[in-house]
Protein backbone atom coordinates (compact mmCIF):
# COMPACT_ATOMS: atom_id res chain seq x y z
CA UNK A 1 0.00 0.00 0.00
CA UNK A 2 1.25 3.66 -0.98
CA UNK A 3 2.07 6.33 -3.50
CA UNK A 4 5.06 6.70 -6.09
CA UNK A 5 7.64 5.47 -3.33
CA UNK A 6 6.23 2.09 -2.84
CA UNK A 7 5.05 2.00 -6.68
CA UNK A 8 9.14 1.95 -7.46
CA UNK A 9 9.12 5.87 -9.20
CA UNK A 10 12.72 6.24 -10.09
CA UNK A 11 13.88 3.06 -11.03
CA UNK A 12 13.32 1.90 -14.49
CA UNK A 13 12.71 -1.47 -15.17
CA UNK A 14 11.08 -2.24 -18.91
CA UNK A 15 10.67 -6.24 -17.40
CA UNK A 16 8.79 -5.34 -14.74
CA UNK A 17 4.59 -3.41 -14.84
CA UNK A 18 4.62 -0.23 -15.88
CA UNK A 19 8.40 0.08 -16.20
CA UNK A 20 9.61 0.84 -13.09
CA UNK A 21 10.47 -1.82 -10.57
CA UNK A 22 10.94 -0.19 -7.08
CA UNK A 23 12.25 -1.71 -3.44
CA UNK A 24 8.90 -3.78 -2.70
CA UNK A 25 9.50 -5.67 -6.53
CA UNK A 26 12.87 -5.89 -5.26
CA UNK A 27 11.73 -7.39 -1.82
CA UNK A 28 8.85 -9.44 -3.04
CA UNK A 29 12.02 -11.32 -5.89
CA UNK A 30 13.49 -12.72 -2.46
CA UNK A 31 11.03 -13.51 -0.40
CA UNK A 32 9.60 -15.72 -3.43
CA UNK A 33 12.58 -16.89 -4.28
CA UNK A 34 11.91 -20.74 -4.42
CA UNK A 35 7.94 -20.58 -3.36
CA UNK A 36 5.85 -21.50 -6.11
CA UNK A 37 2.76 -20.57 -3.66
CA UNK A 38 4.25 -16.93 -3.36
CA UNK A 39 1.88 -14.11 -4.49
CA UNK A 40 2.98 -10.32 -4.44
CA UNK A 41 0.14 -7.53 -4.96
CA UNK A 42 1.24 -3.70 -5.19
CA UNK A 43 -1.62 -1.06 -4.47
CA UNK A 44 0.32 1.39 -4.81
CA UNK A 45 -0.63 4.88 -7.09
CA UNK A 46 1.44 7.66 -7.62
CA UNK A 47 0.66 10.86 -6.30
CA UNK A 48 -1.63 9.79 -3.46
CA UNK A 49 -2.25 11.44 0.24
CA UNK A 50 -2.67 9.33 3.14
CA UNK A 51 -6.06 9.18 2.82
CA UNK A 52 -6.51 8.57 -0.62
CA UNK A 53 -4.42 5.55 0.25
CA UNK A 54 -6.38 4.50 3.06
CA UNK A 55 -9.69 4.66 1.29
CA UNK A 56 -8.39 2.98 -1.95
CA UNK A 57 -6.40 0.71 -0.80
CA UNK A 58 -7.29 -0.88 2.48
CA UNK A 59 -10.55 -2.75 1.47
CA UNK A 60 -8.42 -4.49 -1.41
CA UNK A 61 -5.86 -5.02 0.84
CA UNK A 62 -7.95 -6.83 3.44
CA UNK A 63 -9.85 -8.63 0.51
CA UNK A 64 -6.12 -10.75 -0.43
CA UNK A 65 -5.67 -11.86 3.34
CA UNK A 66 -2.44 -10.76 3.15
CA UNK A 67 0.55 -12.32 5.43
CA UNK A 68 2.43 -9.44 5.16
CA UNK A 69 0.95 -5.66 4.46
CA UNK A 70 3.76 -2.90 4.12
CA UNK A 71 2.54 0.68 4.44
CA UNK A 72 3.98 4.10 3.37
CA UNK A 73 1.67 7.39 3.45
CA UNK A 74 2.04 10.80 4.26
CA UNK A 75 4.93 12.20 2.37
CA UNK A 76 2.67 14.13 -0.28
CA UNK A 77 0.56 15.39 2.33
CA UNK A 78 3.61 16.59 4.53
CA UNK A 79 5.54 18.17 1.08
CA UNK A 80 2.74 19.38 -1.07
CA UNK A 81 -0.17 19.84 1.36
CA UNK A 82 0.98 21.56 4.52
CA UNK A 83 -0.25 18.20 5.92
CA UNK A 84 -0.46 18.56 9.78
CA UNK A 85 1.00 15.16 11.61
CA UNK A 86 -0.66 14.89 14.58
CA UNK A 87 -4.18 15.01 12.76
CA UNK A 88 -2.30 12.54 9.89
CA UNK A 89 -1.51 9.83 12.87
CA UNK A 90 -5.11 9.17 13.51
CA UNK A 91 -6.46 7.35 10.49
CA UNK A 92 -3.16 6.01 10.07
CA UNK A 93 -3.39 4.35 13.97
CA UNK A 94 -6.87 3.15 12.73
CA UNK A 95 -5.73 1.51 9.55
CA UNK A 96 -2.88 -0.04 11.36
CA UNK A 97 -4.94 -1.69 13.67
CA UNK A 98 -7.62 -3.39 11.38
CA UNK A 99 -4.49 -4.85 9.17
CA UNK A 100 -2.99 -6.32 12.37
CA UNK A 101 -6.61 -7.78 13.05
CA UNK A 102 -6.10 -10.09 10.61
CA UNK A 103 -3.09 -11.07 11.41
CA UNK A 104 -0.85 -9.96 9.14
CA UNK A 105 2.57 -8.46 9.70
CA UNK A 106 2.37 -5.10 9.16
CA UNK A 107 5.82 -3.13 7.79
CA UNK A 108 5.50 1.16 8.50
CA UNK A 109 8.08 3.50 6.81
CA UNK A 110 9.73 6.45 8.56
CA UNK A 111 10.17 9.24 6.19
CA UNK A 112 13.61 10.28 4.98
CA UNK A 113 15.30 13.61 5.54
CA UNK A 114 15.18 15.68 3.40
CA UNK A 115 16.85 18.25 5.39
CA UNK A 116 19.75 19.20 2.85
CA UNK A 117 17.75 19.05 -0.12
CA UNK A 118 16.96 22.90 -1.41
CA UNK A 119 12.97 23.94 -0.96
CA UNK A 120 12.31 20.26 0.65
CA UNK A 121 14.24 20.97 3.91
CA UNK A 122 11.09 23.13 5.44
CA UNK A 123 9.54 19.96 6.08
CA UNK A 124 11.50 18.20 8.07
CA UNK A 125 10.23 18.84 11.43
CA UNK A 126 7.16 17.95 10.57
CA UNK A 127 8.41 14.54 8.92
CA UNK A 128 10.41 14.58 12.32
CA UNK A 129 6.83 14.73 14.34
CA UNK A 130 5.08 12.63 12.35
CA UNK A 131 7.91 9.84 12.45
CA UNK A 132 7.67 9.82 15.76
CA UNK A 133 3.63 9.03 15.73
CA UNK A 134 4.66 6.34 13.46
CA UNK A 135 6.93 4.90 15.74
CA UNK A 136 4.53 5.01 18.60
CA UNK A 137 1.11 3.78 16.52
CA UNK A 138 4.05 0.45 15.59
CA UNK A 139 4.71 -0.05 19.49
CA UNK A 140 1.40 0.05 20.42
CA UNK A 141 -0.20 -2.28 17.48
CA UNK A 142 3.01 -4.25 17.20
CA UNK A 143 3.81 -3.12 13.84
CA UNK A 144 7.55 -3.46 12.25
CA UNK A 145 9.13 -0.04 11.28
CA UNK A 146 11.16 0.23 8.25
CA UNK A 147 13.47 3.15 9.55
CA UNK A 148 14.34 5.68 6.22
CA UNK A 149 15.26 8.88 8.33
CA UNK A 150 17.85 6.41 10.77
CA UNK A 151 19.10 5.12 7.48
CA UNK A 152 21.87 7.51 7.14
CA UNK A 153 23.59 5.87 3.37
CA UNK A 154 20.24 8.10 1.97
CA UNK A 155 21.82 11.21 2.35
CA UNK A 156 24.56 10.47 -0.14
CA UNK A 157 22.56 12.62 -3.88
CA UNK A 158 23.21 9.31 -5.44
CA UNK A 159 20.26 7.81 -3.50
CA UNK A 160 18.22 9.95 -4.98
CA UNK A 161 16.35 10.33 -8.85
CA UNK A 162 17.60 14.24 -10.67
CA UNK A 163 14.05 14.95 -9.47
CA UNK A 164 15.48 14.91 -5.60
CA UNK A 165 11.59 13.44 -4.39
CA UNK A 166 12.62 9.96 -5.62
CA UNK A 167 14.63 7.25 -4.96
CA UNK A 168 17.25 6.39 -7.66
CA UNK A 169 17.86 2.28 -8.21
CA UNK A 170 20.37 2.23 -5.81
CA UNK A 171 18.59 4.02 -3.50
CA UNK A 172 15.49 1.46 -3.96
CA UNK A 173 18.45 -1.66 -3.75
CA UNK A 174 19.49 0.22 -0.46
CA UNK A 175 15.62 0.34 1.03
CA UNK A 176 15.28 -3.60 -0.11
CA UNK A 177 18.08 -4.15 1.72
CA UNK A 178 17.26 -2.72 4.96
CA UNK A 179 13.41 -3.78 4.56
CA UNK A 180 14.58 -7.68 4.44
CA UNK A 181 17.03 -7.26 7.06
CA UNK A 182 14.74 -5.25 9.25
CA UNK A 183 12.10 -8.51 8.79
CA UNK A 184 14.74 -10.68 9.22
CA UNK A 185 14.78 -12.48 6.42
CA UNK A 186 17.80 -14.10 4.08
CA UNK A 187 18.71 -12.72 0.93
CA UNK A 188 20.83 -12.57 -1.66
CA UNK A 189 21.13 -8.13 -2.08
CA UNK A 190 24.97 -7.51 -1.01
CA UNK A 191 24.90 -3.63 -0.09
CA UNK A 192 26.53 -1.68 -3.13
CA UNK A 193 28.63 1.16 -2.57
CA UNK A 194 27.99 4.49 -4.86
CA UNK A 195 31.04 5.95 -6.31
CA UNK A 196 32.56 8.68 -4.65
CA UNK A 197 31.50 12.31 -5.91
CA UNK A 198 33.88 14.78 -7.87
CA UNK A 199 34.29 17.70 -5.74
CA UNK A 200 32.28 19.96 -6.67
CA UNK A 201 32.10 23.79 -6.30
CA UNK A 202 29.45 26.33 -5.19
CA UNK A 203 28.93 27.62 -8.87
CA UNK A 204 28.25 23.78 -9.06
CA UNK A 205 25.75 23.71 -6.54
CA UNK A 206 23.97 26.37 -7.63
CA UNK A 207 23.78 25.27 -11.55
CA UNK A 208 22.33 21.60 -10.12
CA UNK A 209 20.06 23.34 -8.54
CA UNK A 210 19.13 26.03 -10.92
CA UNK A 211 18.38 22.45 -13.14
CA UNK A 212 16.52 21.11 -10.89
CA UNK A 213 14.22 24.06 -10.34
CA UNK A 214 13.75 24.06 -14.82
CA UNK A 215 13.30 20.83 -15.23
CA UNK A 216 11.30 19.59 -11.84
CA UNK A 217 9.64 22.27 -9.93
CA UNK A 218 8.30 24.64 -12.34
CA UNK A 219 6.70 21.95 -14.51
CA UNK A 220 5.11 20.64 -11.18
CA UNK A 221 4.11 23.95 -10.11
CA UNK A 222 2.43 24.69 -13.78
CA UNK A 223 0.24 20.78 -13.60
CA UNK A 224 -0.89 21.87 -10.17
CA UNK A 225 -2.32 25.08 -11.23
CA UNK A 226 -3.28 23.85 -15.04
CA UNK A 227 -4.05 20.05 -14.58
CA UNK A 228 -4.73 18.37 -18.17
CA UNK A 229 -8.49 17.53 -18.91
CA UNK A 230 -6.79 14.62 -20.14
CA UNK A 231 -5.27 13.54 -17.81
CA UNK A 232 -5.95 9.60 -16.82
CA UNK A 233 -6.13 8.37 -13.10
CA UNK A 234 -3.05 6.17 -12.23
CA UNK A 235 -3.81 2.81 -11.91
CA UNK A 236 -2.48 0.59 -8.79
CA UNK A 237 0.75 -1.47 -10.21
CA UNK A 238 -0.07 -5.11 -9.50
CA UNK A 239 -3.78 -5.06 -8.61
CA UNK A 240 -3.59 -8.69 -8.15
CA UNK A 241 -1.34 -11.50 -6.53
CA UNK A 242 0.66 -13.39 -8.71
CA UNK A 243 3.80 -14.20 -9.28
CA UNK A 244 6.77 -11.59 -8.83
CA UNK A 245 8.24 -12.01 -12.39
CA UNK A 246 6.50 -13.26 -15.18
CA UNK A 247 3.52 -11.25 -16.06
CA UNK A 248 1.95 -10.96 -19.18
CA UNK A 249 4.30 -9.28 -22.04
CA UNK A 250 7.90 -10.00 -19.86
CA UNK A 251 10.82 -10.45 -21.19
CA UNK A 252 13.74 -11.87 -19.39
CA UNK A 253 13.86 -11.31 -15.68
CA UNK A 254 14.92 -8.26 -14.18
CA UNK A 255 18.82 -7.71 -13.08
CA UNK A 256 20.09 -7.56 -9.82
Amino acid sequence: MGDSFTAGIGDPDPFSPGGIRGWADRVAEELGEGRSDFGYANLAVSGLVLRQIIDQQLGPAMDLDPDLVTLSAGGNDLVFHRGDPDRMAVPLDATVALLRGTGATVVLFTGPDWGQTPLLGHTRGKVAVFNENIRTIATRHGAVIADLWALRRLTDPQMWDPDRLHFSPLGHRTIATMVLDTLNVPHNLLPLEPPPLPAGTWRDTRAGDLAWVTHYLVPWMVSRVRPRADDMPLAAKRPAPGPVLGFPGAGAAPAP
